[in-house]
């Protein structure tokens, strides 16, 4: 409801006003408040009426504080007007988010609502004094999630900024700072300019080339070589190619940490352990190979458990060549919002999992019960060895290695499949939801982004062309005054 009246600003009357101006002191402008009448809040032109005792239940919020004014100098210290006849207290806020407070009163717990942004309601909880204790769980959850999302986002803006500002000062900038500006955008911006597409295109096509080689060198006689210690040409050509593709991720690695303003920060990076994993092996499985060799010459005759071992140890490493793919989340939008949606998403996974669980802990036993003690079939000899055949046939695989062959076997098989087919449904309407607003969010960064780089970099141009111009206006100057 609108309140129809012209709100000004809170003055004191004429003869007090006199009265300070003689004495050079404020003079206190009591007001008597019934505390037996009902309170009037007026937020936004919505009127709203409470009994005083509900506020007396929260004293350290804006409204609570209402309750202890005794002046109109302190009634102006917590609302932004008071109409005396009318005994109304004035809030300039939006009356949307004063639902919250509005639940918050009558129920004595916040809770978000849809409608609303989070950081908004945040703000608006600040201003009205609530605590965050007093929010629900969940919702607590949901709001730092989004606070952390928008600091981080922030944080990558002011860092984008920063760097921006310095590259609209090329006069005060020194040649140092130039090569680290260069090279960060050659090796963290693509969109940059040819250099960082080409670096970014030789990034992908070497973890391509990585990944192809690593399924080659699992080849039979590749193996088969490799077991008895001999090198072919074939097996030293994939050598080669996994030395230059290690050189190159080296070089990149290495590039990344120099132009990082933070060392730390990029050492503690997802990606850039992952980059120190992907890579060491290679380092780490030379040391190896080389201390198998003196070890063969040293023991000729024995040692050959040792050997074997040394051999695990090597094909375990370059397996982990595999973690090049992760490489790729640098370069695909796909990848980085497959990783955000999983981070968002923990609680709905969390909820799969536990699902899948229980009802694997429910009909391993059935199938267990049905297949092994009446009809004897030995597939299901024991629970842990049906819970297999409960993941399996839960989550609609159905490998075929183990098949119920009675018919209440059948009967809890169907069972498990049509639970399955619902416990997988439940979450992952959540999930999907979840990834098609991360994918909104990030286009609409990268597109806003590569909107202002495309503007500061048709900035640079007209500031070098201006520059340009007025240095050949400033020659003919000096050739006029010359001849």
């Amino acid at each position: 409801m609108n309140s129809g009246c012209l709100w000004l600003p809170l003055r004191l009357p004429s003869p007090l006003r006199k009265l300070e101006q003689l004495l050079g002191a404020p003079v206190l402008n009591l007001v008597s408040v019934d505390h037996t009448l009902l309170a009037v809040i007026n937020v936004g032109g919505n009127r709203y009426t409470f009994p005083w005792t509900t506020l007396q239940q929260f004293p350290l919020t804006r409204l609570g504080r209402l309750c202890g004014c005794r002046s109109l100098e302190e009634i102006a210290s917590v609302c932004d007007d008071y109409d005396e006849a009318r005994k109304e207290f004035f809030f300039d806020r939006s009356p949307s988010a004063f639902k919250v407070i509005l639940n918050f009163l009558a129920a004595g717990k916040l809770r978000l609502l849809r409608e609303m942004c989070v950081l908004s309601l945040h703000d608006e909880l600040n201003y009205w004094g609530v605590e965050m204790a007093y929010m629900e769980r969940c919702c607590k959850r949901k709001m730092y999630t989004r606070i952390e999302e928008v600091h981080e986002k922030e944080r990558r803006e002011e860092e984008r900024r920063q760097r921006n500002a310095m590259q609209r000062v090329p006069v005060e900038e020194t040649k140092y700072r130039k090569v680290m500006n260069w090279l960060r955008d050659m090796v963290e911006n693509p969109q940059s300019g040819l250099p960082g597409k080409i670096f970014a295109c030789l990034s992908v096509i070497m973890v391509a080339v990585t990944v192809v080689s690593l399924c080659i060198s699992t080849m039979p006689d590749l193996r088969e070589e490799e077991d008895r210690g001999e090198c072919s040409s074939k097996c030293y050509n994939m050598f080669i190619i996994e030395t230059v593709c290690v050189a190159w991720f080296s070089l990149e690695f290495i590039l990344r940490f120099i132009q990082a303003p933070s060392k730390l920060d990029f050492l503690r990076g997802p990606l850039n352990i992952i980059d120190a994993m992907a890579i060491l092996p290679y380092y780490v499985s030379l040391v190896v190979t080389e201390e198998d060799q003196s070890s063969e010459h040293e023991r000729p005759g024995g040692g050959k458990g040792y050997l074997d071992k040394l051999g695990l140890v090597l094909r375990i490493l370059r397996a982990l060549r595999i973690l090049y793919v992760m490489r790729l989340a640098r370069h695909s939008l796909g990848l980085q919002v497959l990783g955000l949606t999983v981070r968002r998403s923990t609680r709905e996974f969390g909820l799969l999992l536990l699902f899948l669980c229980v009802a694997v802990t429910l009909f391993s036993p059935l199938v267990h019960l049905a297949e092994s003690e009446l009809t004897g079939t030995h597939d299901f000899s024991s629970i842990p060895a049906s819970y297999w055949w409960a993941i399996i046939s839960m989550t609609t695989v159905g490998y075929g290695d183990m098949v119920p062959r009675s018919i209440p076997g059948q009967v809890v098989a169907l069972s498990s499949i049509l639970s399955g087919i619902l416990i997988m449904a439940f979450p992952a309407t959540s999930i999907f939801h979840m990834f098609s607003r991360s994918y909104q969010e990030l286009k609409m960064e990268h597109d806003r982004l590569f909107k202002e780089e495309f503007a500061l970099l048709d900035i640079s141009k007209f500031v070098s062309s201006s520059e340009t111009s007025k240095s050949v206006e400033n020659g003919k100057a000096k050739m006029s005054v010359r001849g």
